[in-house]
């Protein structure tokens, strides 16, 4: 019960190999034992002598293995999902958890039915700037928040060929940073009452969404979720404004940009956000620092629970009322209209 839960890891693009491989070495509990790749070269030139497979299904059967890790693109997180459930293994899913909302439920009623554990990679919630938000709500720094943004935008003005960027199921800048945005913003403020949103495609030669604003709604609070490709020089990553002020959190967490540095997790300065939270309160001007980020808690957390000792990091009702916003703003987006939560009344009981 000691020795640490076996990893197969499937896919090794950008996000199998920039966050989960280092974040799975850096947990005491796990270990990587395999990877489903094409490219065995590109493995084990960070991995020498792991095994690597292109079959994804040979690595969910083997019997050496107790939690599959998918990485995939989005079109084949639910059916690799359900075959790794079907071979009695846990399952973390890379966000988004799948194509739309009926595919989760499936996914999710399966894991349920074989008493496998499931989770949804949210790393963003143990980001810096996201905990120091939090712990600034929480603590009421500026009242009661009636307007809130939350922005992840880039200036990449070329389209590229990967399929993050090609037309067809799961693809896009609302199903690729949309559950960041939305994962966060239901941390915060919980089941929003409507769902508004536009996406466009921006950028000359764009063949899938490149802009995204959805506006949640809380009563009289409103919450901005915004996404962009052609935003040069940066903007705020959190906005808020409250009754009794207002505050700026101006630069995102840095841990993506150590792991694409090639700072292993855990290193020096791992976590450590210099860029503090401004905060303006009946006229004055404060700042207070960053909150310490750690996306390896994710992995700490879900081998711990696997032995039994406290809950997932990300339990799966909550994953699935993000892939339910995530859908409701597709929807409002099409039929340019506002949108209740698509969720039913047993999943809204079960969220909280």
């Amino acid at each position: 019960m000691n020795d640490p839960l076996r990893v197969g890891l499937l896919g090794y693009g950008f996000s199998g190999k920039t966050f989960h491989a280092p974040l799975i070495a850096a947990s005491d509990g796990l270990t990587l034992c395999a990877v489903a790749s094409r490219d065995a070269a590109k493995v084990h030139a960070d991995l020498p002598g792991i095994r690597v497979d292109a079959d994804p299904l040979a690595i969910i059967r083997s019997p050496d293995i107790d939690l599959i890790v998918i990485a995939t693109p989005n079109e084949a997180h639910a059916p690799l999902a359900l075959a790794a459930i079907e071979a009695g293994k846990h399952v973390v899913i890379d966000k988004p958890f799948a194509l739309d909302l009926a595919e989760a439920r499936s996914v999710l009623a399966a894991a349920t039915r074989a008493d496998r554990q499931l989770s949804v990679f949210h790393n963003r919630r143990w980001d810096s700037d996201f905990l120091t938000v939090r712990d600034a709500i929480a603590a009421g720094v500026v009242g009661d928040i009636v307007h809130f943004e939350s922005h992840l935008d880039r200036f990449r003005p070329e389209v590229r060929d990967r399929w993050r960027e090609r037309a067809g199921p799961g693809s896009g800048v609302w199903f690729d940073l949309g559950p960041h945005l939305v994962d966060q913003a239901l941390q915060l403020f919980g089941l929003p009452d409507l769902i508004q949103a536009s996406l466009a495609c921006q950028r000359p030669g764009a063949v899938t969404d490149d802009w995204a604003h959805v506006i949640l709604f809380y009563g009289q609070r409103r919450v901005i979720l915004h996404a962009g490709m052609l935003v040069a020089g940066g903007t705020h990553r959190f906005v808020a404004h409250g009754t009794e002020g207002s505050f700026v959190k101006r630069l995102p967490d840095r841990q993506e940009a150590l792991l694409l540095g090639g700072t292993k997790p855990g290193a020096e300065g791992w976590g450590a956000d210099p860029d503090g939270l401004t905060i303006y309160r009946h006229g004055t001007e404060r700042t207070i620092p960053a909150t310490l980020g750690d996306q390896r808690r994710f992995y700490d957390r879900l081998a711990a629970s696997l032995r039994g000792a406290g809950a997932a990091p990300v339990p799966p009702i909550e994953a699935l009322a993000v892939m339910a916003v995530v859908e409701a703003a597709s929807l409002s987006s099409r039929e340019r209209r506002a949108v209740e939560l698509p969720l039913t009344a047993e999943e809204r009981a079960a969220w909280r």
